[in-house]
């Protein structure tokens, strides 16, 4: 047989290579690498990394998944010299490793060590495999497989990530977090010796289980690090007297409904949110701990946002998500509900950019309708006259409506949609008065986004649920509205009280509570130093909670969150931010009835009071749209020398001007504060002329359209006590015109309705006037 030449024989090997790498390639080709690919697995993070809770993959298995940077040296250390010295130097597989193996089990005649490397491990991860021949060789496959695609960090990842550590528990940081409740960064020289022994034997050795079996493998790895002098003999002593001492064991199950919220598709496998974990676990304590006093059926949920960054600290949708019984799944944070009284405040703000108003401007709470609407206060009183800053921190409705039908609903909800506060309605529906009531559906998170303009110079922000969310603000107050609405809702609305209000603190708190119709929603929202604090309590399902409110119900909660935060922040050495008075802020002196700077000893100054004002200005008193014509708010009139009213025509007549009470609040005015009282006497030989000179005559005490009825259970008769004001003179009443009698000027009159159906109104007084209204009296 003829032999091949050298060159012949270099060519076949050659070729022989070749078809070994062709073959090869396409092994590889047609038995890819099996690397993880998207499971579901997922861990929602708090800001310092601690897990909140878990999704977990198909087989109930949850990952936190981590790089070689972000665990421990000490147990990088400690898993190399103990599973594979020469990682970072083999091709995959040590064939040192293995013979010794080999001969150490043929010697004790069983399993003494085993020879696999991290790669072959990962291998066996990746792709389990039997422990026959054909097993191996797959094993051997795979483990090459590894090293031509990845680097020796990235199969070293996949180890750290995947390894099994007992239970449902893979990858280091699962186990660190589970079994220590601390992050795998933060690992002791005992704690990295602990973790990287208990993939070896992970139900064996569970430290939970089996205390004192993980602690002998444990200083079995902490011998050898002795012996190879990774580390020095006195810190592995050191480390030898450690006990295994485990964190209680829990599953991550912190801030469940964000959690569900923030795993949306595509999401990555690390899930990173603005919470403070601590906070968020005291807080979920403390709402367990109200449970027992809520109603059945009812839930709660509490959002604490931080004010300079906006990011959501404490995110508690519910009670509790496995309770059933008060729709615990249901996230009552992103919820549409009606909002009641908690956007009085904006409304505030806003007519004081508006110049409507100043803190002391005189608002009317008195009965009023608007068409078919009749709003009430929620006390079922009225107050007669009162101040801006007493209708809000008293939260009286009427006043608000009144404020609301001045500024203009529309303009109202499309100031606040711009900030991001939309307000949800019905279909076709347009913004009405009764909006400022609760007319309306609104989130908690856009509620207490919005109440951030109270906090921050009048910017409203939304909240930041994730790190890497932008700030998203816009101006809705002026920074001079915005503090001046903070302080009323902080108790400090009149600047006459203190003398040093200007140079106060911050407010430790300023809040403001609501309750919807029919007692379905109590609110309290609260701006503190630091924070905001949005709390709602109700029924997810919408049904009535007779007796909840916000004052009584929502308000005691946000008072104790608000003493954790303050707690926490002293306990810190986090003292109280400085809050000057803005620039545009001033004080003034005003008098009631005008709203206008007057000196005290002018007869029109009838009540003198002091009032935080922007930029100088002093807007009038805020009439209401249904004042009756010629009953202003200041009336010029003739007298003589006596003082007496006479016409513009008699000898030595002079001007007066007099400021009067809005006509409604007549039956609310001290006598000697009413028109009547307030207008000089006429003078018989001179009396002014009647054309132009007399207010028109205005039934009070009913009004047209009105529905009546006697008080529940009752068989007395209704009987209604009427005034009048305007006119001249004495008064003469008809009833569906037959007369009932008659009075004096300021007198009143009352009548009795024995029988049910409409009736028709009527007084005339001795100038001819006549005024009249049409209702109806149910049985």
């Amino acid at each position: 047989m003829p032999r091949l030449s050298g060159w012949t024989r270099s060519r076949c090997w050659l070729l022989a290579a070749v078809l070994f790498g062709a073959l090869l390639w396409a092994a590889d080709r047609l038995f890819p690498l099996p690397l993880p690919g998207d499971d579901q697995a997922r861990v929602v993070l708090a800001e310092d990394g601690t897990p909140l809770w878990r999704f977990a993959d198909g087989e109930g298995v949850w990952r936190y998944p981590v790089s070689p940077d972000e665990v421990s040296p000490y147990y990088l250390e400690a898993l190399l010299t103990y599973e594979d010295r020469w990682f970072y130097r083999h091709p995959g597989v040590n064939p040192l490793a293995l013979a010794r193996a080999a001969w150490q089990n043929l010697a004790g005649g069983r399993v003494v060590s085993g020879g696999s490397t991290l790669s072959m491990q990962v291998a066996r991860l990746l792709d389990p495999h039997s422990r026959s021949l054909a097993g191996k060789f797959k094993q051997l496959w795979r483990t090459a497989q590894l090293e031509w695609h990845l680097s020796k960090d990235e199969i070293l990842t996949l180890y750290l990530n995947r390894a099994p550590f007992g239970g449902t528990l893979q990858g280091v940081a699962a186990a660190s977090w589970s079994y220590l409740g601390k992050s795998p960064a933060s690992l002791t020289r005992a704690e990295a010796a602990l973790l990287a022994v208990l993939p070896q034997a992970p139900s064996r050795l569970r430290p939970d289980r089996h205390p004192e079996r993980a602690r002998a493998a444990r200083d079995k790895v902490l011998a050898r690090l002795v012996d190879f002098g990774v580390w020095p003999r006195g810190a592995v002593e050191d480390a030898l007297e450690e006990a295994v001492l485990l964190a209680p064991r829990r599953q991550p199950r912190l801030a469940p409904l964000l959690a569900r919220r923030l795993n949306r598709p595509g999401s990555p496998a690390l899930i990173r949110s603005t919470i403070d974990a601590a906070l968020q676990r005291r807080l979920e304590d403390l709402l367990l701990g109200w449970r027992a006093r809520l109603p059945e059926r009812t839930s709660a949920a509490i959002l604490v946002v931080e004010q300079p960054s906006m990011a959501v600290r404490a995110y508690l949708g519910s009670v509790d998500i496995g309770d059933a019984a008060r729709f615990g799944h249901v996230d009552m944070i992103a919820a549409l509900r009606s909002p009641g009284s908690t956007l009085k405040p904006f409304l505030y703000g806003m007519a004081l950019d508006a110049g409507l108003i100043h803190s002391e401007s005189l608002l009317q709470d008195v009965p009023r309708r608007y068409g078919d609407y009749r709003p009430g206060n929620f006390s079922a009183g009225f107050s007669g006259a009162v101040s801006a800053s007493q209708a809000l921190s008293s939260s009286l409705n009427l006043p608000a409506v009144q404020l609301l039908e001045a500024y203009g609903p529309k303009r109202f909800a499309g100031e606040l949609r711009h900030v991001g506060v939309p307000l949800a309605l019905p279909p076709l529906a347009e913004p009405n008065l009764a909006l400022i009531l609760g007319g309306a559906g609104s989130r908690l998170e856009d509620l207490v986004g919005g109440y951030s303009a109270f906090a921050r110079g009048g910017r409203a922000a939304r909240p930041r649920f994730q790190p890497g969310d932008a700030l998203r603000e816009r101006r809705l107050l002026s920074p001079g509205a915005a503090w001046i609405v903070r302080r009323i809702l902080a108790g400090q609305a009149r600047p006459d009280r203190d003398a040093r209000a200007q140079l106060l603190q911050r407010p430790t708190l300023a809040w403001k509570t609501g309750t919807s119709y029919g007692f379905r929603d109590a609110w309290a929202i609260g701006i503190g130093p630091r924070h905001l604090i949005g709390v709602w309590i109700g029924r997810p399902d919408g049904t009535p909670v007779p007796g909840q409110f916000g004052l009584a119900s929502a308000a005691p909660l946000l008072l104790q969150v608000h003493d954790l935060l303050a707690n926490r922040d002293s306990q810190r050495g986090i003292g109280l931010p400085a809050d000057p008075q803005p620039d545009e802020v001033g004080v003034a002196a005003i008098c009631w009835p005008l709203g206008q700077p007057l000196d005290k000893a002018d007869p029109n100054c009838r009540r003198q009071r002091f009032a935080w004002t922007l930029a100088g200005t002093t807007p009038p008193t805020l009439q209401a749209t249904e004042q009756p014509l010629g009953l202003g708010l200041s009336e010029t009139i003739w007298v003589n020398a006596a003082g007496r009213r006479v016409d513009a025509g008699c000898p030595g007549a002079e001007p007066r001007v007099i400021a009067l009470w809005p006509a409604p609040l007549e039956p609310w005015l001290p006598r000697r504060e009413r028109r009547s009282a307030r207008l000089p006497a006429v003078e018989p030989s001179c009396p002014p002329h009647r054309l132009g000179q007399v207010a028109p005559l205005v039934i009070v005490g009913v009004r047209d359209g009105d529905r009546l009825r006697r008080p529940a259970g009752s068989a007395e008769p209704l009987r209604l006590s009427l005034s009048t004001l305007g006119g001249n003179g004495r008064r003469w009443w008809f009833l569906d015109g037959r007369p009932i009698g008659e009075s004096g000027a300021e007198a009143r009159f009352s009548h009795s309705f024995r029988h049910a159906g409409h009736y028709q109104l009527s007084v005339l007084d001795e100038g001819g006037q006549t005024a009249q209204v049409g209702f109806r009296v149910g049985d």
